[in-house]
């Protein structure tokens, strides 16, 4: 009986602390979290303190110049000049309207209309940006459309980087066996995930480096005459005695094939004129016959 009570007396003391030891632990535990936590949160804000601001800037200009193939030419060189890339330039110029006046058979003056215009894409560093439009500007007659946006991405730059520190943390604690991603396929979205995010904000890095300019320009409508064949086929008749010779070649050339086609059925003409010779020596010699047939 006292060795039964002394080995439940036992029992409570092992499991009492057993409990202890777990209770340490775990508040061990609660500290190492609440120190990381803490950790993070001074990283965080060391991380918004440190990050520099973000700020992407775009402008449009829409204006009117004296010629569009010079001003292109003057753009482009003060792009190069700024350290800059001409990404997209298209020139076009459009009929408005056109007219021909015939001045012989075969030649025709054409008067047509044109519009032209033209449209560029430019990447400026953002430091020029203010400079570059003004010059710019100068070189058209006037400004129809000019402005310009500037869009802070900062927090969303920063929001990116974070996340993509605890991904590259995650990544570290599956490799060394700490976390268990059961899914691969989990695993490759996870880096992709992080593929993006970096792409992502090297992409904004470089919209912040480089301000993207949009310019339009257009001139008055220009005038070409130009003096080129007559595209008219009807136009280009010969002389009348020469066009007169050769439709009475053409007469004889139908009379010749008409003959050669009378001669190919000679026969059938020949019997035709028998059965009617034939025809009218009986109706001569009966008579009756035809006109008893008529009263019937």
């Amino acid at each position: 009986m006292k060795t039964k009570l002394f080995l439940a007396l036992l029992a409570g003391v092992l499991l009492l602390g057993a409990c202890k030891g777990s209770n340490y632990e775990a508040i061990r535990d609660e500290k190492a979290v609440s120190k990381t936590d803490a950790a993070l949160a001074n990283a965080d804000s060391t991380s918004l303190e440190t990050t520099s601001t973000k700020l992407v800037k775009t402008a449009d200009m829409r204006f009117k110049v004296k010629s569009v193939q010079q001003t292109g030419d003057a753009i482009a060189a003060l792009t190069a000049r700024s350290n800059g890339m001409v990404m997209h330039h298209q020139m076009q110029a459009n009929i408005e309207k056109s007219e021909d006046i015939r001045i012989s058979n075969d030649s025709v003056k054409r008067v047509s209309a044109f519009s032209t215009n033209a449209d560029m894409t430019v990447r400026i560093p953002s430091d020029k940006l203010e400079d570059y439009m003004t010059e710019v500007a100068h070189m058209g007659m006037y400004v129809t459309m000019r402005k310009m946006d500037i869009e802070d991405r900062t927090l969303d730059y920063l929001s990116e980087k974070l996340k993509l520190k605890n991904r590259q943390e995650l990544v570290a604690q599956q490799k060394q066996g700490k976390v268990i991603i059961k899914n691969p396929v989990n695993v490759m979205l996870l880096k992709d995930d992080m593929v993006d995010q970096q792409i992502g904000n090297m992409r904004t890095d470089a919209e912040v480096k480089y301000s993207t300019v949009t310019l339009s320009f257009y001139q008055s409508n220009t005038i070409v005459q130009e003096t080129i064949a007559n595209d008219d086929p009807s136009a280009y008749q010969l002389p009348f005695f020469k066009r007169l010779a050769i439709a009475l070649s053409n007469g004889w050339a139908l009379f010749i094939e008409f003959m050669l086609g009378m001669a190919n059925i000679w026969v059938f003409i020949v019997l035709a004129v028998a059965l009617w010779m034939l025809y009218r020596y009986y109706r001569r010699k009966h008579p009756a016959w035809f006109v008893s047939g008529i009263k019937s």
